[in-house]
């Protein structure tokens, strides 16, 4: 039986879900040839893997969304009963509901999704095999408990399936493009890996700010923001969209950075505006935190909170070091709450904080910060003092 006590250097054992052939060929090849990992077998469907489960016993799972005879997210939802672990989504994306899907299984506790290539396959190759890498590394530092935790917390929190399936009504919030006077003060939040399902957490739970806008920075491909963007919505009671280049910075609305795009506040104090860029990568990834981070610095100074949560990586350290340095304030979130705790922790030794909290709390740490700063709030803001 294999134990995620081994060794740090030992080769994580994987299997690879696939209804295609040729992608398990692919996904396998590019696995095994990493020199990091073992490829332990292969399934052609849900049904299949769940037969392999037990025998195999797998550290990690690559899973397909979209199968026949039973679908990555019923396979997912089976995984996590009865032999949870670390498990990377593969999407083909490409639709709102292919979206939704990937989303929904990071809400029932996988680790991390990644695209499958589309198009020529050779010029997605080099990209997708790094993207897959990395995603299997991340997943391969998270431990069982974790999986179960975060699994225990997506279920909790009420984000399976969509706003619409479970009926539900977000409580007192404004059109998402509605008009607005512009935010006094900025709340900017940085996450990666994890991030999705944290933020399906936290951002539903934030009071309906009338003065302070809050922006995200979401490591997330092109394709799949409007779909995040759209779920926290509908759930939540501030209005949240993907972020268009240009349109004025609003308070009571949420920002999501759209996949493939640089987040930025330009414009003046006074009448701030959305900037998005495709410039190069930071620390590998676009969009990135630190853009974000420092021009809502440079634009907010003293009425600014920075965010960093669970991810792997240091983007955000630089970014919060700018805020504090500006008299900005900054939260990080408590390492154990964390999927994986290596933004924090970078935050945490590059720019200190003013706060380390839980995930559980962050909403309330993130309303009493903002209310400290003058900042009016609607009246649920007292059931979080």
């Amino acid at each position: 039986m294999s134990s995620f006590s081994d060794s740090e250097t030992a080769r994580r054992r994987v299997l690879v879900v696939d209804d295609s052939a040729f992608m398990r060929r692919l996904v396998s090849d590019i696995v095994a040839s990493s020199g990091e990992f073992d490829v332990v077998g292969t399934a052609r469907d849900g049904l299949d893997a769940l037969r392999q489960m037990p025998l195999l016993d797998p550290d990690l799972v690559t899973l397909d969304v979209d199968m026949p005879n039973l679908d990555g997210l019923a396979c997912l939802d089976r995984i996590m009963r009865d032999w949870p672990r670390p498990v990377v989504m593969l999407s083909a994306g490409g639709s709102d509901g292919g979206a939704d899907a990937t989303l929904r299984a990071l809400d029932r506790g996988a680790v991390e999704f990644v695209r499958k290539p589309s198009g020529a396959i050779s010029l997605d190759l080099e990209l997708v095999s790094e993207q897959l890498l990395d995603a299997l590394r991340a997943a391969a530092s998270v431990t069982r408990l974790q999986v179960l935790e975060t699994t225990s917390v997506a279920a909790s929190s009420g984000m399976r399936g969509s706003a619409h399936d479970r009926g539900l009504r977000s409580p007192a919030r404004v059109s998402a493009h509605s008009p607005g006077q512009p935010p006094s003060f900025v709340v900017c939040i940085a996450a990666s890996t994890g991030g999705p399902a944290a933020l399906s957490q936290l951002i539903p739970q934030l009071p309906r700010f009338e003065r302070a806008a809050v922006l995200i920075v979401q490591h997330m491909p092109a394709g799949f923001t409007a779909s995040f963007a759209g779920r926290l919505h509908g759930v939540s009671r501030l209005a949240v969209h993907e972020a268009m280049h240009g349109e004025p910075l609003q308070a009571g609305h949420v920002y999501v950075a759209p996949g493939g795009f640089h987040l930025r506040i330009g414009g003046t104090r006074h009448a701030p505006v959305v900037l998005l860029d495709q410039e190069p990568t930071e620390w590998g990834v676009r969009p990135a935190a630190d853009r974000l981070f420092k021009s809502a610095a440079q634009s907010f100074g003293t009425a600014c909170l920075g965010v960093v949560l669970t991810g792997m990586g240091r983007d955000g350290a630089d970014g919060l070091l700018a805020i504090r340095q500006a008299g900005g304030l900054a939260i990080v979130q408590e390492r154990t709450s964390c999927v994986i705790p290596g933004m924090p922790d970078f935050a945490l030794r590059v720019a200190g904080a003013d706060d380390v909290v839980a995930l559980s709390d962050m909403h309330g740490a993130i309303a009493r910060l903002v209310a400290a700063q003058g900042i009016a709030l609607d009246d649920s803001v007292a059931r979080l003092a």
